[in-house]
């Protein structure tokens, strides 16, 4: 960091760095163009664009410790400990440079080349957009000597910057409040998404401390709840927090950095027992979910050097076929984070990085890296290729099983399960399919559908744990092929035999609906798994739902009505007055057609909710955790996480 330091010091980091690129008086009429959306996560978005402002400060090597607090009100403020952001009076706008970062949107020293060599921070939007989009703001500068204030009221200024007092420590602090107009949805910020994130940061940042606070909640010693995030080893550590639940095939994390062609590249990967690749990717902090050049350099240069090592080696003499690039990616987990001064973003999200030098770049990195890795490590090499000819003979016998999908797939109606109840509607857009648990519910949801636009596919018992088992027993499960079959999708490529090939999807909303109980939520957290593993682009596109069928009735006369969960039921009771009567359903085979329409299927009424994924490293995590088989984990986070306080016998 000293000789970024000593870099960035040529240049003076004053008003002049500041530029204003255009006004922002769309940001509140279309706040969405901007943070994504106005739900749960453009809420948390809020939060990671004041603080990715602290991290380019880092980045710069103008700053070590950033703060968190999550206040009782909901409130968020930011601390660090930067050069703060200059107050001196902009050339061109005749403000402070605090006024105009914090009002116009797309003013910042990150488009200024001589501040910033790289930053993060959602394509440059920055805490204007906050500003904008908060109800209340107020921005504390630190900075020669002198603490300096301005607050705001939805993106305007309520007075000119001032000096409130002097100081001897440097740094800014934000406080927002989200606009209640704005975000309709919710207000309240959860602790674990913001401290997935910022466990993130931390690991991609080395050396840099984060710390988060919560002060809505305290501990029995007065303290409020709180974590400290700090990582030296930066994505090693980063490695080992992820694959954590999973069986290891090495000792140690391979992880390497460094520069080539201008671009800082860093990679930590290891192989596991798994049958899984895990392969996630940043660019200036950004999780690149789609991937981009530097994902596809990180392939190109994994798969030439190991395909040179196990040539040389002899191991691959007696194959009687050729290795493909997804047998080296099998079990494989891997991080590549590359900063580029000039990112150019595509995709559908804009998170697929598009420069075409970068994937060069990291090509050659890997290649070099790794060489010397495998020479230095000859018993991890060896295991590595072991692990790759034991790929290349599962695909070729998982080949074998998905083209029996395929086949079935591609026939007419008449090739779909029969199992499958089918809708009359073609249209695949406003068609919907359930995934019911059993063939009871299942009779009960034909029943109780609307045949025009819902079908049914009941499934038997508890799909296969896709977590533990190889490819080709995936595609070989029954209940598996039924799915593929039943929603039309076909997968593999010439160019990528993983790749999902939506163009023929029959139905654009995918519905799981399974018994409220816990036997339920696991039979949920297996399909989920399946379609994390599998069908990804079916979550990321929006298409996988989850029912909410109700857990009781209470009635009393001829009046009824139905509860979702305990409170709910404890204030219908009320209403109701002391003879009322509760009904428990401990599953959907307990409600008749009717009323399993009324309450989980009926669009007017029902409650269904979306599956997102938010961040896809955690994600991951999180799956190999629940469903791998490491148990105490999984105990802990079942117990921390447990909604179902009463199991009935």
């Amino acid at each position: 960091m000293s000789e970024k330091k000593e870099e960035f010091n040529k240049h003076n980091y004053s008003a002049d760095s500041i530029q204003a690129l255009e006004g922002m008086e769309h940001v509140r009429m279309r706040p969405s163009m901007y943070i994504g959306d106005v739900g749960v996560r453009g809420l948390h978005h809020l939060v990671y664009e004041v603080v990715d402002n602290s991290i380019d400060e880092a980045l710069a090597g103008h700053c070590n410790n950033i703060t968190v607090t999550i206040n009782e009100d909901n409130s968020i403020t930011t601390e660090d400990d930067g050069r703060g952001i200059p107050v001196d009076i902009h050339k061109k706008e005749g403000i402070s440079a605090l006024e105009v970062v914090m009002t116009k949107i797309g003013a910042g020293g990150k488009f200024d080349k001589d501040s910033y060599k790289v930053s993060g921070g959602l394509h440059g939007v920055g805490v204007s957009c906050v500003n904008a989009l908060s109800e209340h703001l107020r921005a504390t500068v630190y900075r020669d000597g002198k603490i300096w204030e301005q607050e705001y009221e939805r993106g305007k200024s309520l007075y000119p910057v001032k000096a409130i007092g002097e100081t001897d420590k440097r740094g800014t602090t934000v406080t927002f409040k989200p606009d209640p107009t704005i975000f309709t949805q919710t207000l309240e910020y959860s602790y674990d998404t913001l401290a997935s994130r910022m466990r993130e940061l931390a690991y991609l940042n080395k050396g840099i401390t984060v710390h988060l606070v919560d002060k809505r909640h305290k501990k029995d010693d007065g303290s409020f709840e709180g974590e400290t995030f700090h990582s030296e080893e930066g994505l090693k550590e980063f490695i080992k927090f992820l694959d954590g639940n999973r069986e290891p095939l090495m000792n140690d994390v391979i992880s390497f950095e460094g520069e080539k062609n201008g671009v800082p590249v860093e990679v930590a990967m290891v192989y596991n027992t798994s049958y899984a690749e895990n392969l996630h990717s940043y660019v200036n902090n950004i999780n690149t979910h789609e991937g981009g050049t530097h994902l596809s350099g990180f392939r190109r240069g994994l798969t030439h050097t190991l395909k040179k090592y196990a040539d040389e080696s002899g191991m691959l003499d007696k194959l009687k076929f050729d290795i493909a690039g997804d047998d080296f990616r099998e079990g494989l987990t891997a991080i590549v984070s590359v900063k580029v001064q000039e990112p150019q973003f595509e995709g559908q999200t804009k998170t697929k990085l598009g420069n075409r030098e970068v994937s060069a770049a990291v090509s050659q990195s890997v290649s070099e890296m790794l060489t010397n890795y495998l020479e230095e490590h000859p018993d991890d090499a060896k295991t590595i290729v072991q692990k790759v000819i034991l790929a290349a003979q599962a695909r070729h016998a998982a080949q074998k099983a998905r083209e029996m999908v395929q086949r079935k797939t591609v026939m007419s109606i008449g090739g779909l399960p029969g199992k499958l109840s089918d809708c009359s509607e073609q249209d695949p857009s406003k068609c919907e399919v359930y995934l019911v648990e059993g063939d009871s519910a299942g009779g009960t949801a034909k029943q109780g559908r609307d045949r025009a636009f819902q079908a049914i596919l009941p499934l038997r018992g508890k799909i296969l744990n896709v977590e533990k088992a190889m490819t080709h027993k995936v595609f070989e499960n029954e209940e598996i092929k039924n799915i593929f079959t039943a929603l039309g999708v076909t997968i593999g490529t010439e160019e990528d035999s993983k790749a999902l090939n939506l163009s023929k999807l029959r139905y654009h909303k995918i519905v799981i609906m399974c018994d409220a109980d816990i036997d339920g939520s696991h039979i949920e957290t297996l399909i989920l798994t399946f379609f994390f593993r599998y069908m990804k682009e079916l979550i990321e596109n929006g298409h996988i739902y989850i029912a909410t069928p109700p857990l009781y009735l209470v009635k009393k006369g001829n009046k009824k009505q139905y509860a979702w969960n305990d409170e709910e039921r404890q204030a219908i009771m009320e209403e109701f007055g002391e003879s009322a009567k509760i009904q428990r359903y401990k599953g959907l085979g307990e409600m008749n057609a009717e009323q399993l329409w009324d309450t989980t299927m009926n669009p007017e009424f029902r409650t269904l909710r979306q599956i997102h994924i938010d961040n896809g490293v955690e994600a991951d995590r999180v799956f190999s955790m629940l469903m791998g088989d490491e148990v105490p984990p999984r105990r802990e986070f079942i117990e921390k996480n447990a909604i179902y306080a009463n199991i009935d016998a």
